[in-house]
């Protein structure tokens, strides 16, 4: 038996794995359903950048057959984990050639539990930007709306998750990019507790721990599991996120304690929040009140605009750490040719910084941050959207000839998701809202550090109270 692309559609990632357990379909089957999924779609979408088909069809006979995901056709977003022998350009043209020779030990984890990676995914240059479009690997248009952003910098991950060429596709975040594109594209996206997923061999951590691997994903079990493969530390981790009690997967349908929510319908630094975001958020409080929980309107106090302006200049020093770091990795001499506008100027600012205004910067942004954890001394989560504004058109994140005004425009867009990265705590954006257009709209919830756990209870009671598995975009497979 073979699935339809429709019966394929319809699927999650563990709804598609338990097919091949019981010999329905097998992995090779999916693998091919995957590419002509992606084949009718990616046209319209330029989600996926680079195709692993053959290489695909040849691992599926060999996919892990104990793997939760066994069989399952999977994608690999273009940076930070890498895959042997196949182009790694992290969007930029600096690194249109580059082909790493070896595997990053979360692709490891991913192929161990039975993911067949089909390609990789678009993003913009060196994965700086809350949009994907891309001047080197074009723009990602989004599946609700092609006239939409996607988010970034996972955007072809996730305008292909909802177009459902995949059900999950790899994802990371270290100002909000897993969980911008999550709520651009109507899915699951969690950024982990800082220490929880591996960044080896590479690296250690990046930027104190701010950048956080996982995916996105149409299902709070999906992203469950996933987290349950690829959570764990490699010897040598400078940060250990506290050991979870149980497997992820089992908080899924588990009893979810009264929690008590904070919500706030305001910018930490002042922007106008949406109309239709602010009605998310209204709703979403009224729900969890509903489901039993203390909600209440709060928000944490600190200096906003002093923690947004330390994550920028932050920011800056590590773009221009990564092009050196590329540079020395491949023997290339930086230009600015090689570079868009945005990048180089974010470069040569942070260039500008000495090791002192890093270590200083560094403070300041960790003063302010005791101030903002405080609030979790009283409260479970903290509850906004993901995003201040519903998906915006292309071209509205556009770079305009100043680096810090667009970074500005940047955080109206986005002003509660860098947030978390900078304290290191778990976050997670639920597709619970669309708006009159027919846009989703994310829901943000924040917890304590560590507690992956209770955010996925809340959530899976979230999906059941308020389902969105049924939703399909304009641009769908099948």
């Amino acid at each position: 038996m073979t699935l339809s692309l429709q019966e394929y559609a319809a699927h999650d990632g563990l709804g598609l794995a338990a097919r091949v357990k019981a010999g329905e379909v097998s992995a090779c089957e999916l693998v091919d359903i995957a590419i002509a999924a992606c084949e009718q779609v990616n046209g319209t979408l330029n989600a996926v950048v680079t195709e692993m088909f053959d290489r695909a069809r040849e691992r599926a006979g060999q996919a892990a057959p104990d793997g939760a995901f066994a069989g399952v056709p999977f994608l690999m977003k273009d940076f930070g984990a890498e895959v042997a022998g196949v182009r790694f350009t992290e969007g930029s043209a600096f690194l249109a050639e580059h082909v790493p020779a070896t595997d990053s030990e979360l692709y490891t984890r991913f192929c161990a539990a039975g993911l067949l990676t089909i390609g990789k995914t678009n993003l913009p240059e060196l994965a700086i930007g809350t949009t994907t479009e891309s001047p080197f690997l074009g723009v990602c248009r989004n599946p609700w709306d092609t006239t939409r952003t996607t988010g970034g910098s996972s955007g072809g991950s996730g305008a292909a998750v909802a177009a459902r060429v995949v059900p999950i596709a790899h994802a990371n975040d270290i100002g909000g990019s897993t969980r911008i594109p999550a709520s651009c594209c109507g899915l699951v996206g969690l950024k982990p507790s800082r220490g929880r997923v591996s960044l080896a061999p590479h690296f250690g951590d990046v930027l104190a721990g701010f950048f956080q691997e996982l995916v996105v994903t149409r299902s709070v079990r999906d992203t469950a599991a996933v987290l349950d493969a690829v959570a764990g530390p490699m010897p040598g981790e400078p940060y250990l996120a506290p050991a979870p009690a149980r497997a992820y997967l089992a908080e899924v349908g588990a009893p979810v304690e009264r929690l008590k929510i904070g919500f706030s319908t305001r910018s930490p630094l002042g922007d106008p929040v949406h109309p239709e975001c602010e009605r998310a958020i209204r709703e979403t409080a009224r729900l969890c009140e509903s489901l039993g929980h203390e909600v209440s309107e709060a928000a944490p106090q600190f200096e906003a605009f002093e923690l947004w302006q330390c994550f920028t200049r932050l920011m800056s020093a590590c773009t221009a750490w990564v092009i050196d770091d590329w540079s020395r990795r491949t023997g290339k001499t930086p230009a600015e040719d090689r570079f868009t506008p945005f990048v180089w100027a974010f470069r040569e600012r942070g260039r500008t910084l000495s090791a002192s205004d890093y270590l200083l910067t560094m403070q300041d942004l960790q003063r302010e941050l005791r101030r903002y954890s405080a609030f979790f001394d009283t409260h479970h989560i903290w509850l906004t959207t993901t995003l201040g504004q519903p998906p915006v058109e292309l071209g509205t994140l556009t770079y305009e000839g100043d680096p810090m005004a667009l970074r500005r425009r940047m955080a109206a867009f986005s002003p509660f998701t860098y947030i978390s990265n900078a304290s290191g705590q778990p976050a997670l954006s639920l597709p619970l809202h669309w708006s009159e257009e027919g846009l989703p709209v994310g829901l943000h919830f924040v917890g304590p550090m560590g507690d992956e756990a209770m955010l996925l209870r809340l959530a899976a009671q979230l999906e059941a109270a308020r389902p969105w598995a049924h939703r399909r975009p304009r641009v769908c497979v099948g």
